[in-house]
């Protein structure tokens, strides 16, 4: 290939530049011809901080604008969280690559030692996300949990000002910034279930663009490829998202075997439905969970959310 700019999109939060800074020096790595430099696009997701998630929804809220950069051609590549990316993409946009997971377990982050065991109706414990908080209150009904927003400086600062003193954020985005010193506590995905693509990134590029595509292939992974592609297909079936309490993670065994495992849950956690299964077919084994959970009670949790 001959020397040219390569413009990759991105938000402009800590985390988001960390990670496309990563996929910048991943990609120069294997291609020292090309030169590659970053664009920084805010999203709505980044201008209401004063929402929670639920209530303003989040398909597409950290995405939209990159997608628009991209189909105008201001862009080559848009560069994501892959849990902020709908698993229904605009028209002309595919997921051109996901690169190697990195931790995707969510942790504790508090002000005074607390683990998810010591938790108790004295604790303020934040979190934007009904997963997180459905699966909290099926275990502690009488936890105080109060909404936050913004970055995660942001939510760091609001801690240490005392809005609260416990949070449970995503364990990667405090690794990636070096903020690993307020963990208190990595949570097993057993315990705690993540969400859909938690700790991948993606990167999202125009349909049938084939240069962008050769770009960007050796930079896949493909076993994080296959896992997050059951991942996907799952929360895809139930049209779900951060309005939604839904989590799931995978694992992929040496001979291709994907075991999904995944829950649905009432916002206050008093319902909780539960399951994993096994398969090689990414999409089959998504789809099939989701059909078992959305039968034996998801089916009425989602129609109660979205009437609401």
């Amino acid at each position: 290939m001959t020397h040219s700019v390569i413009r990759i999109g991105t938000r402009g939060s800590a985390l988001a530049l960390w990670q496309a800074e990563e996929t910048k020096r991943q990609l120069e790595l294997v291609h020292p011809e090309l030169q590659f430099e970053l664009e920084i696009i805010h999203t709505k997701g980044d201008k209401i901080l004063d929402v929670p998630l639920a209530k303003i929804g989040d398909k597409g809220l950290f995405t939209k604008e990159l997608e628009v950069a991209l189909l105008e051609g201001s862009i080559d590549m848009a560069v994501h969280s892959l849990k902020d990316l709908p698993t229904n993409l605009p028209k002309g946009m595919m997921l051109g690559a996901v690169m190697k997971r990195a931790e995707f377990r969510d942790a504790i982050v508090s002000s005074n030692g607390k683990t998810l065991a010591t938790l108790d109706a004295t604790d303020v414990v934040a979190t934007s996300s009904l997963r997180r908080k459905s699966q909290l209150l099926q275990r502690y009904p009488n936890l105080n949990i109060v909404d936050i927003r913004g970055n995660v400086n942001t939510r760091l600062k609001k801690m240490e000002d005392g809005y609260c003193n416990v949070m449970v954020m995503a364990a990667a985005g405090l690794q990636r910034l070096g903020l690993d010193r307020y963990i208190t506590e990595v949570l097993n995905e057993r315990d705690f279930i993540p969400a859909v693509g938690q700790g991948a990134i993606a990167i999202e590029i125009r349909e049938n663009d084939a240069r962008v595509t050769e770009i960007i292939a050796p930079i896949n992974d493909t076993q994080t490829r296959l896992a997050v592609s059951a991942e996907r297909a799952f929360l895809n079936k139930l049209e779900g998202g951060c309005q939604v309490p839904i989590g799931c993670f995978s694992e992929v065994d040496e001979g291709g075997t994907i075991m999904l495992e995944a829950f649905i849950a009432s916002v206050d956690g008093k319902r909780y439905f539960r399951k994993s299964v096994e398969g090689i077919h990414p999409q089959v084994v998504g789809i099939s969970l989701a059909d078992y959970l959305f039968s034996v009670g998801g089916k009425d949790i989602l129609e109660e959310l979205r009437t609401q």
